[in-house]
C-alpha cells in the first residue's frame, strides 16, 4: 500500500501539445496527465479525492485506487469486487466490470502502477541520485559495496535488494530483489523523508520486464554478467538480455534530474558490446581480460580475501578485500568504477572496501571448532556454482564436499547443467532439496543427476536438506571444505506454497554441535 497525499482525480480530453505540458507537470500530482499518457478510456465520475494506490485487495482502502493486474498465477479483475467492497474511489482496469464504481481502462495496467504512486508520492527517485544494479550474479554484493563507499564519503544512502531495504541504520524486509512497483515507490519516498540523497538498488530482469521499476529514472545503471538463469520465465537468452538491456536503454531518456548519467558495464561479459550500442548514455567498462577503464591485475587470491591492483583513468591503486575468489575482484571493480566517476578519491574507495566483512551468505564462513571449514553461499546458478567452487578449489588442502539443490518451479535447463558442474568440481556432491515449491523433490534431483552421472565422480542423494547437511559435514575430515550452495541469507525453505523456517547456517552450526564441534 502506498499512503498519498490527497489529489483530485481529474481527467479531461487533451491534444498533444496538452498531454506533453500534462505529462511534464506529473511530479506536481496531475493525475490526469499521467493517465492520459496511457491512452484511457474512463467510466463514472472522475471528480474525486485519491488517497491511495493498492494492486492488492486486501490492503485497499477508502478513497484509493486500486490497480487490477493481470499476473502469473491470478488476475487482480478476479480481486477487484474485493476492492470495491472495501471502499477504493476507482479501478484501474484493462476490460471494464460491471461493478458500480469509476474504472479507468487503460492497455496495461501493469505499467501504469509505478508511475502512478510515483506521481502520487511526489516522483520520489527524481529526488535522489539512483544508482541500479542489473546482471545474473553479483548484483547483491555489488550494491552493498557501492552503499559502504557512498556511506563513508559522509552521504545517506538508502539500499533495495535481495536481503531487504536499508536507509542508514534502518531496515526494512522484502521478499523480492526488486519490490513490487508501487512498494518500490513507497520506499524511495521513505528514503527522501529520512534524508536520502541517493539509493542502490538491485534491479532484476523481472522487474524491468514487469515494470516494477517504471517511473524511476535512474542515474547509474551497472551491468555485472549475464549467464544462464530464468529461461523458465525469459525463455531464451536473447530475451533475458534484452530485459535485463532496458535499464540501460532508460538512461538520459525523458530526463528530469540534473547530474551525469552514465553506465559502468564489465568489459568481459559477451553482453558488454550490445549493452553499450543500447545505451545513449557515456560508459565506463571494467574487467581482467579486455580492454577496460577499470582494469585489475596482479590477483593474489587466499583463504583471508583476495588483494589486487587496479589501473584507471589518472592512475593506479592496491584493492584489498575480506572476501576471497575472482568474483569479488569484479564486483569491487564496478563498486571501485562507481565511487571514482561519483568523484570520490581513490584512497577513500580503497579504504572502504577494505574495512567491508562481507555480504550475508555470499561465501560466508559458518564458525566452530570443527577442523574444516563450512561456508555457505547463495550460488543458485550455473555461472554462480563454478565460480565460487573454483575459488574453494584455490585454497582447499583436503577435499571438497556441495552441497546444493535446485528450485522447483523455475528453469529446469539448468539442473543438469549444475550437476554436472557440482560433480566435476566437488570430491563429494549432495544432492538435496532447494525450495522445491511445488515440485516433487525427487524429481528435481533426479533432472540434477542427469548432469551427474555424465561424469565419473562420487555423489549422494538426501531430499531432506537438515539430513544432507549434516551427512556432509559428518564425512568431512581436516582441511576439508564443505560449502553449502544454494540458499545463502535465506531463513525458509518453500514446500508446497509454504514458506517453512530454515536457514542453512543455523543447521550448519546445529550440525556441527550434534557432531561435537561446538
Amino acid at each position: 500500500m502506498v499512503t498519498l497525499r490527497k489529489v483530485i482525480l481529474g481527467l479531461p480530453a487533451l491534444g498533444e501539445t496538452e498531454l506533453k505540458k500534462a505529462t511534464d507537470e506529473m511530479n506536481s500530482g496531475n493525475l490526469a496527465g499521467l493517465l492520459s499518457a496511457y491512452g484511457i478510456e474512463a467510466r463514472g465520475s472522475l471528480d474525486q479525492e485519491v488517497t491511495g494506490v493498492y494492486y492488492d485487495s486486501r490492503q485497499a482502502g477508502p478513497g484509493g485506487i486500486f490497480v487490477c493486474i493481470p499476473g502469473l498465477k491470478a488476475d487482480g479483475h478476479d480481486f477487484a469486487a474485493k476492492a470495491v467492497e472495501r471502499g477504493v474511489a476507482a479501478l484501474v482496469v484493462e476490460r471494464f466490470l460491471d461493478l458500480p464504481v469509476t474504472q479507468i481502462k487503460v492497455k496495461d495496467s501493469r505499467s501504469v502502477l509505478g508511475p502512478l504512486a510515483a506521481s502520487l508520492l511526489d516522483r520520489p527517485a527524481d529526488k535522489l541520485r539512483l544508482c541500479g544494479v542489473t546482471g545474473t550474479n553479483g548484483k547483491t554484493t555489488v550494491t552493498h559495496l557501492i552503499e559502504h563507499i557512498l556511506a563513508r564519503s559522509g552521504r545517506t544512502v538508502g539500499l533495495i535488494g535481495t536481503l531487504g531495504a536499508r536507509i542508514g541504520a534502518a531496515e526494512f524486509p522484502g521478499s523480492r530483489t526488486t519490490p513490487e512497483a508501487s512498494e518500490l515507490q513507497e520506499l524511495l519516498a521513505e528514503m527522501v523523508r529520512r534524508g536520502a540523497g541517493c539509493a542502490v538498488m538491485e534491479v532484476s530482469s523481472h522487474a524491468l520486464d514487469l515494470h516494477r521499476v517504471a517511473g524511476c529514472e535512474y542515474d547509474v545503471a551497472v551491468f555485472t554478467n549475464l549467464t544462464q538463469d530464468h529461461l523458465d520465465y525469459h525463455q531464451s537468452m536473447e530475451q533475458y538480455l534484452a530485459a535485463k538491456g532496458k535499464l540501460f536503454q532508460s538512461l538520459g531518456q525523458d530526463a528530469r534530474k540534473n547530474g551525469r548519467k552514465y553506465a559502468v558495464i564489465n568489459a568481459d561479459a559477451a553482453a558488454a558490446g550490445q549493452l553499450r550500442a543500447w545505451t545513449a548514455v557515456n560508459s565506463v567498462t571494467y574487467g581482467l581480460h579486455n580492454e577496460a577503464d577499470y582494469r585489475a591485475f596482479n590477483v593474489d587470491n587466499s583463504p583471508a580475501g583476495v588483494e589486487f591492483d587496479v589501473r584507471f583513468p589518472g592512475g593506479e591503486i592496491h584493492l584489498k578485500l575480506k572476501t576471497p575468489g575472482m568474483f569479488t575482484v569484479y564486483n569491487a571493480l564496478a563498486a571501485f568504477a562507481v565511487g571514482l566517476e561519483e568523484g570520490l578519491e581513490p584512497g577513500l574507495v580503497a579504504s572502504a572496501l577494505a574495512e567491508l566483512q562481507g555480504v550475508p551468505g555470499r561465501f560466508e564462513l559458518v564458525e566452530g571448532k570443527q577442523p574444516f571449514s563450512v561456508i555457505v553461499d547463495y550460488a543458485h546458478t550455473p555461472d554462480s556454482l563454478e565460480n565460487v567452487l573454483k575459488t574453494a578449489q584455490e585454497f582447499c588442502r583436503g577435499r571438497i564436499i556441495t552441497v546444493f539443490g535446485c528450485g522447483g518451479d523455475r528453469d529446469r535447463t539448468k539442473r543438469p547443467v549444475m550437476g554436472e558442474l557440482a560433480a566435476r568440481l566437488s570430491d563429494l556432491a549432495v544432492v538435496t532439496s532447494d525450495n522445491p515449491r511445488s515440485e516433487d523433490p525427487m524429481a528435481i534431483i533426479q533432472d540434477v543427476r542427469q548432469g551427474m552421472d555424465r561424469v565419473a565422480a562420487s555423489y549422494l542423494t538426501e531430499p531432506d536438506r537438515y539430513r544432507a547437511i549434516m551427512l556432509a559435514c559428518s564425512k568431512a575430515a581436516a582441511g576439508d571444505i564443505v560449502l553449502i550452495a544454494g540458499k545463502g541469507h535465506e531463513d525458509y525453505q518453500e514446500i508446497n506454497g509454504k514458506k517453512l523456517p530454515f536457514d542453512d547456517r543455523v543447521v550448519a552450526r546445529e550440525c556441527l554441535g550434534r557432531l561435537g564441534w561446538n
